[in-house]
């Protein structure tokens, strides 16, 4: 049995990942940051089963010869590992650069060099910044809106000259906004709904009217193993969404019906995005996906969303789970 390689296994959608492939019962290298603490990240977290059947390498893949050391003996590598925070990226514009652009560099050219057979980077849905057409196909210009989605721009045109320049057998997964369990609360869904589970009623955001296509983690996830698996996908972008389009203000709405709250928006300006970087409209067209890899959302329309909103709302309020987060700031 082939092994893969995961990297960025100890973030969100990373861990997501690895459990997925491991009920699936695939070989899996998982690869998370390296820290003094030893940990796995939202790994740590997987039951026993899945701890116990994976092999842990702690890295960065902005180093090039841990990569190439981490990738002998793998076939393949689904490459997650990225810095996301866009308000951070206004801050801190190299380090994406160093993670982003490099790191991904460090995998293509160690997969080109032990003859991999499959790579599949995951872009973002922010490198078409606000829609100039829905819903949204991979034939959409990019445009970087901010450093961060500049940077994943960056990325996955190094990767796929790999392909055209050497022929490595790479894809480029494209979520949408990929939602759920464990996600951090800098994103709209998870600091709702950590600040209604902490007691309160008054939600702070930034601003409400930009639409967006969220993806439950589970179908991202199912998107990027369809990627991995297909012939097809080799030298393709492949749009991973709900193909169902919410503004930020009705999302709120739905996650109060869900909690059975009552809520009051209240508009903090360290929230917003500079007018020209926020991202207005985003609407994932996502025929082919389902044309190339069979793969269609089981979580999208209204009615999935609500059902995906349902199971992450139950999971951070979880008192075990909500604990872990800070509602009383903006998380950067």
């Amino acid at each position: 049995m082939s092994k893969i390689l995961v990297t960025g296994s100890d973030g969100f959608i990373g861990s997501h990942l690895v459990e997925a492939l491991v009920r699936d019962g695939r070989d899996v290298r998982a690869f998370v940051l390296y820290n003094s603490f030893d940990s796995w990240g939202w790994l740590d977290d997987a039951p026993k089963d899945i701890r116990s059947s994976l092999d842990v390498v702690m890295g960065d893949v902005r180093d090039p010869n841990f990569v190439r050391t981490s990738l002998k003996g793998c076939d393949s590598v689904l490459h997650l590992a990225a810095l996301i925070g866009i308000p951070y990226s206004y801050y801190a514009p190299d380090s994406y650069v160093d993670v982003n652009i490099r790191g991904t560099l460090n995998v293509v050219q160690a997969a080109r060099d032990l003859d991999l057979s499959k790579v599949v980077v995951t872009s973002t849905s922010e490198v078409y910044g606000s829609a100039q057409f829905v819903p949204i196909t991979e034939d959409h210009p990019l445009v970087g809106q901010s450093p961060y989605a500049a940077t994943k721009i960056g990325a996955d045109q190094i990767a796929m000259s790999y392909h055209r320049s050497f022929g490595t057998p790479v894809a480029i997964a494209r979520p949408f906004n990929t939602y759920g369990p464990r996600q951090s609360t800098r994103a709209v869904i998870p600091t709702v709904i950590a600040q209604l589970a902490k007691g309160s009623n008054v939600v702070k955001l930034g601003a409400t009217k930009p639409t967006r296509d969220f993806n439950f983690v589970a179908d991202t996830a199912r998107g990027i193993v369809a990627i991995h698996d297909s012939p097809a996908s080799v030298g393709e972008v492949i749009n991973i969404g709900s193909n169902y389009e919410i503004s930020v203000g009705d999302t709120v709405a739905m996650i109060a019906e869900v909690m059975g709250k009552n809520v009051q928006i209240e508009c903090e300006e360290e929230r917003l995005r500079p007018a020209k970087s926020e991202v207005e409209r985003l609407w994932a067209d996502n025929a082919k996906a389902k044309r190339l890899l069979d793969w269609s959302p089981e979580y999208g329309s209204r009615e999935g969303f609500r059902r995906g909103l349902e199971i992450t709302a139950k999971w951070f309020s979880d008192p075990k789970n909500h604990e872990r987060y800070r509602t009383d700031r903006y998380t950067v």
